[in-house]
């Protein structure tokens, strides 16, 4: 057995539409979840970001979701010090922390331990804001894949926080993000189980459009409406995400990711952008995750196989997962032997 000083945390994590939700509903009786999305924390954004219902809010609970307004920022430093509170706090409740969600930046460095960049500079940062409004974020961007190419292409191009904070480090400095590495090994506090869920890539893509598709039936351009009328625009840090920019190109605001020409989009245009614009994302999180070691990936539905890892590291830590003929909720779900 462990010892007690060391937390076990079970880390969860896959693809945008990978079925991340319905699977931890499994866990249900033995776990929290701790939220690593950059984009659920905000309030009034439930249809873009996929928020889970209040039915599962009701069977498990989550943290770090629905708490803050769309202009306020949240970054990487601000999760890794929210999760290490929250972790000890599960846990003191016999509960198994469970870290689940998409969010790359958020996920590696709350494994390994933040970088020690240095602190913000004020002066530095109203300069960096005053050539963010002079030049535009687009500027900005090109400016720093010339600055920082390998920092640049981990990031998305119109990712304002990060490039301006990048920008502000290099100004600060001299030196870029890159320079600043995240520890090489996972943080010895904590004792993980790493699980990946992954899908093949058609069924993927289907369950990709199928969300985007239930998103636009179920009110989306309508709340991206709403959020417009209680002044969040396109520099707010919430609605920079897709599935909110891309309606900005009806809002006569540019969207730097759509690029068939000068017209105008309508609806269906902006529908089918979300669905390109999220498979290409969903790309680039499981290129990011590939590179995790030790991870068991497992096809979300395949939940015995996953089950017998989560009782073989919970039994270091003298924990005990009820079997799954005597948990309740698994008498409502197939269960593949």
């Amino acid at each position: 057995m462990l010892s007690k000083s060391i937390i076990p945390v079970i880390v969860v994590f896959g693809p945008t539409s990978v079925g991340k939700t319905d699977f931890l509903l499994n866990l249900s009786k033995i776990s929290e979840i701790i939220n690593i999305d950059s984009l659920q924390v905000y309030k009034y954004m439930n249809i873009g970001t996929a928020k889970p219902g209040a039915g599962t809010l009701s069977q498990i609970k989550h943290h770090l979701i629905d708490f803050l307004d769309p202009n306020e920022e949240f970054n990487t430093g601000d999760f890794v010090h929210e999760a290490d509170k929250l972790c000890f706090e599960v846990f003191s409740r016999d509960k198994i922390p469970v870290i689940s969600g998409g969010n790359a930046f958020f996920l590696i460095n709350f494994i390994k331990g933040l970088p020690a960049t240095p602190k913000c500079n004020p002066i530095v940062r109203k300069k960096v804001e005053e050539e963010l409004k002079n030049k535009g974020i687009e500027e900005l961007s090109c400016k720093l894949e010339k600055i920082d190419p390998d920092y640049f292409s981990k990031i998305s191009k119109n990712d304002t926080y990060r490039i301006t904070r990048a920008l502000e480090i290099y100004y600060s400095t001299g030196k870029t993000v890159s320079y600043f590495k995240i520890p090489e090994k996972p943080r010895e506090c904590y004792n993980f189980l790493f699980i990946g869920l992954i899908r093949e890539k058609e069924e993927l893509h289907e369950r990709i459009n199928r969300r985007v598709d239930l998103m636009f039936e179920n009110g989306l351009y309508e709340e991206f409406l709403k959020l417009r009328k209680m002044g969040y625009g396109s520099s707010s840090p919430g609605m920079g995400a897709i599935g909110y920019k891309e309606f900005f190109e009806l809002d006569n605001e540019q969207s730097v990711e759509w690029q068939p020409g000068d017209k105008q989009l309508g609806l269906d245009d902006i529908k089918e952008l979300i669905k390109k614009n999220t498979r290409q994302y969903a790309k680039r999180q499981i290129t990011f995750f590939k590179k995790i070691d030790n991870v068991i990936w497992e096809n979300p539905d395949n939940f015995s196989a996953i089950f017998h890892k989560v009782e073989e590291f919970l039994k270091q830590h003298g924990k005990i997962v009820c079997n799954f003929d005597n948990c309740s909720f698994y008498d409502k779900i197939p269960i593949k032997k």
